[in-house]
């Protein structure tokens, strides 16, 4: 049986059914957010800038952020780029998230709409083009799908115009499951939870592509320790990693040692290559880091280190 080819970083493809085209790469624009606490090293404006205007220059058309992402942050550092710009460039898509009230954990349907408005004034648009349901773990299911709730806002806005298209993103597969089977979302983002070292996220993936849902896979790199590897960077999913998944990691880097191929690539090309997954998100903090990822996307693999890999 042949293996999956790997596409083309930049190629545009549909985005599920929702009518948009977007790379197989999506930017992730949380570190933007200078998240120090979450990712381990800061990340100031002026750099921030930069990687955003590098990022609409470049081949990758795909971008996605969240309310949460620095409290507005991220946000608010891409607006000033879209301001300058004169808007988001035609051709170009943005994607962002409704969040819970950091400071109260508010996750009401109140919430919900002083969030999109929030994100709205502070990217500078009238309209979002794909708005998720954010981190829905933080309250029960029955609280954000009752009536009036944190869904029902959401499903509200969608119907108003001011969301184009709704998903949802969170972190636990049995629940973002659940939300998938409501049928109202037409995409929906997995973090942290499909990449070399994780296949938790295999039964989402096998629902979203039943359902024709839009699929957008965050962290391939699980927060970094599968780009930078495990002994430079030794923390999984924001947090120090377990001995066991060390080591997993280091026998996959040898691995794709013996063959000269970079961990970061074959982490990237996992991803990449999966038919289900409509793009990968991956989180960029240089210019230079668009390049760099675009030149991992295409560095050839051999069947024979994918085959180890997937025995490991």
């Amino acid at each position: 049986m042949s293996l999956p080819i790997t596409p083309d970083p930049t190629e545009r493809r549909p985005f599920g059914r929702t009518g948009l085209l977007v790379t197989p790469i999506c930017i992730g624009c949380a570190p933007l957010g200078n998240m120090p606490e979450t990712f381990g090293y800061s990340v100031g404006e002026e750099q921030a800038l930069a990687t955003i205007r590098a990022i609409f220059r470049g081949p990758v058309n795909f971008l996605d952020t969240a309310a949460s992402y620095g409290d507005g942050e991220s946000e608010r550092r891409i607006g000033i780029v879209l301001r300058e710009l004169g808007g988001l460039p035609a051709g170009y898509v943005l994607s962002t998230k409704a969040d819970r009230d950091l400071q109260t954990g508010d996750f009401s349907g109140d919430q919900m709409r002083r969030s999109v408005e929030r994100s709205l004034r502070l990217l500078g648009l009238d309209r979002l083009q794909i708005c998720y349901l954010h981190d829905p773990e933080h309250r029960p299911f029955e609280e954000i799908t009752a009536p009036g709730g944190a869904l029902d806002a959401l499903r509200r806005m969608a119907a108003e115009g001011v969301i184009e298209h709704l998903g949802v993103a969170g972190g636990p597969i049995d629940l973002m499951i659940r939300y998938v089977e409501l049928g109202c979302f037409e995409a929906v983002i997995t973090h942290n939870r499909y990449t070399l070292l994780n296949r938790e996220a295999e039964p989402l993936l096998d629902l979203a592509a039943r359902h024709g849902l839009a699929v957008a896979n965050a962290a391939p790199y699980g927060s970094g320790l599968l780009a930078k590897g495990p002994d430079a960077y030794p923390r999984y999913m924001y947090r120090e990693a377990p001995p066991a998944l060390l080591e997993r990691a280091r026998r996959a880097e040898a691995l794709c040692a013996r063959y000269g191929v970079p961990l970061a690539a074959a982490a990237l090309q996992f991803s990449l290559r999966d038919p289900r997954i409509s793009s990968t998100i991956v989180g960029m903090t240089r210019p230079e880091r668009l390049a760099q990822t675009i030149e991992l996307a295409r560095t050839p693999i051999p069947d024979e280190l994918w085959r180890e890999l997937d025995v490991l």
